[in-house]
């Protein structure tokens, strides 16, 4: 996956067209973490990846006030957190988000700083950062544990 990341791109079509690729390396029951400010392309990068996995994008939208879409697929089911608006990390285990992280889907979490400490090790961590423009920088965040 190293190959794919880090990118920038310049649109929205093209954050779209990077999580098609980063979709390409991921293996069912992966987490991937998407942190960066608001309008960095978290939820394009969503987009794209679950394009990637054969859903499709225009059924992907921001669960901020849902807390969690579930997006199910031929092949795969996506679990799209997003925890901007909880207060605390027992909002998120009141969930049961064992089941989540441990099933044979693929988690992409918005906003993961809260749940950070309940990350699985092998979580995916990456970064998108707003730049001019349309121009966004996506990075991981530990590049040495993705191959």
């Amino acid at each position: 996956m190293t190959d794919t990341l880090p990118a920038e791109t310049t649109s929205p079509t093209e954050t779209l067209e990077v999580g098609r690729r980063i979709a390409g390396r991921l293996k069912p029951g992966q987490v991937v973490a998407l942190y960066g400010d608001l309008g960095s392309g978290k939820t394009h990068l969503a987009k794209g990846i679950c394009a990637g996995l054969g859903l499709d994008p225009e059924r992907v939208t921001s669960p901020t006030f849902a807390l969690i879409n579930e997006y199910v697929g031929k092949k795969w089911t996506v679990y799209h957190f997003d925890t901007y608006r909880l207060k605390s990390l027992d909002e998120f285990l009141a969930l049961g988000y064992e089941e989540y992280f441990e099933g044979d889907g693929v988690c992409l979490i918005e906003w993961p700083d809260v749940v950070e400490s309940v990350l699985p090790d092998d979580a995916i961590r990456i970064r998108l950062s707003h730049r001019t423009g349309d121009r966004r920088y996506i990075e991981f965040t530990r590049p040495g544990v993705y191959g």
